[in-house]
């Protein structure tokens, strides 16, 4: 059984790469139960996520994630996470690999792939909330699909927004933090949020018309990064179903009525698959909310297996 490091899966997941990839994974589908969440004990808001998935003669896989919000005061990151891949033939297992990168990657890899169909394709300035371990890939993978010019970045903590903005001035963008949010959100085309806030961070009176608005940190009830206004000015997609269910930005609205069933147009299976319409028309305003999928962590961890693998099981595929 291989063990693949975080190196390996980043060099195995270039965005270029990756999000093509999930676009076919999104369209192909798999079998992937929900997500099982248990609280752990003493852990202050801890959390262990259980994610499994798997494809009738490809692959199997589970991803064990470890959700532990107060590390953040420790300096430590908040995620810890590895994917178990196994033969969905044999059930023999093949690798274990890094799975906070993995994470990382096909977390914002999942967003840049929405953005293809919701964000004005002249999009070109983003704006990153937060500036974590996830946040710090958004301009790299909104990067591969879009022409981003412009990168500002707010965080709570205002060392951590201007290393990150010093790290993506030094690959030649324009970055800089910022502290004016309201400001800064309007002057965005994209808004991408990837925090662990319990209260809106963003108000939808700040967004402007064509705005796209990728929130990407809320994973349970308790969680929201955006408020009412927001999923009652934009047209609201999901990643998977399960999205309702687990995220605040989503299951708060919907509890009070500011949203309906029926006011969410679709899944990103439905965006990839064509049977959903995306964007239509350069003054709307879009709203993407994702909480993770097995099926997106199942096709990023099948091709860190096909590029690292054996080269006589490197064939295997998810088809």
């Amino acid at each position: 059984m291989l063990h693949i490091d975080a190196e390996q899966t980043v060099a195995a997941l270039p965005f270029d790469r990756l999000v093509p990839a999930l676009r076919d994974g999104f369209v192909r589908g798999a079998h992937s139960p929900d997500r099982h969440h248990h609280a752990v004990d003493g852990g202050g808001d801890a959390t262990l996520l259980l994610m499994p998935a798997w494809s009738e003669g490809g692959f199997l896989g589970v991803k064990l994630v470890n959700v532990f919000p107060r590390n953040a005061a420790l300096g430590r990151p908040a995620l810890s996470s590895a994917y178990i891949l196994a033969s969905a033939v044999t059930g023999e297992h093949l690798a274990v690999i890094d799975g906070d990168e993995l994470t990382r990657r096909r977390t914002m890899a999942t967003s840049a792939l929405a953005a293809t169909y919701l964000a004005r394709p002249d999009s070109g300035v983003l704006l990153v909330v937060g500036a974590g371990h996830v946040a710090s890939r958004t301009a790299d993978a909104y990067r591969s699909v879009l022409g981003i010019h412009t990168v500002l970045v707010h965080s709570r903590s205002g060392d951590s927004a201007r290393r990150l903005a010093d790290r993506l001035s030094g690959q030649g963008l324009d970055a800089r933090a910022v502290t004016d949010l309201p400001a800064a959100v309007a002057e965005a085309d994209v808004v991408s949020c990837a925090t662990l806030a319990t209260e809106p961070v963003v108000r939808g009176e700040w967004l402007r018309p064509g705005t796209h608005l990728d929130l990407v940190g809320s994973f349970r009830p308790t969680m929201r990064e955006s408020d009412d206004q927001c999923v009652r000015r934009g047209s609201v997609f999901i990643d998977t179903p399960q999205a309702v269910r687990e995220s605040g930005d989503l299951t708060q609205p919907l509890e009070s009525g500011v949203l309906t069933p029926d006011d969410i147009r679709g899944t990103l299976s439905g965006l990839c698959g064509g049977t959903v319409p995306g964007r239509r028309s350069p003054e709307e305003i879009t709203v993407f909310k994702s909480v993770g999928s097995a099926l997106a962590d199942l096709t990023a961890a099948a091709a860190v297996y096909q590029a690292c693998g054996p080269s006589s099981e490197s064939t295997m595929s998810q088809e």
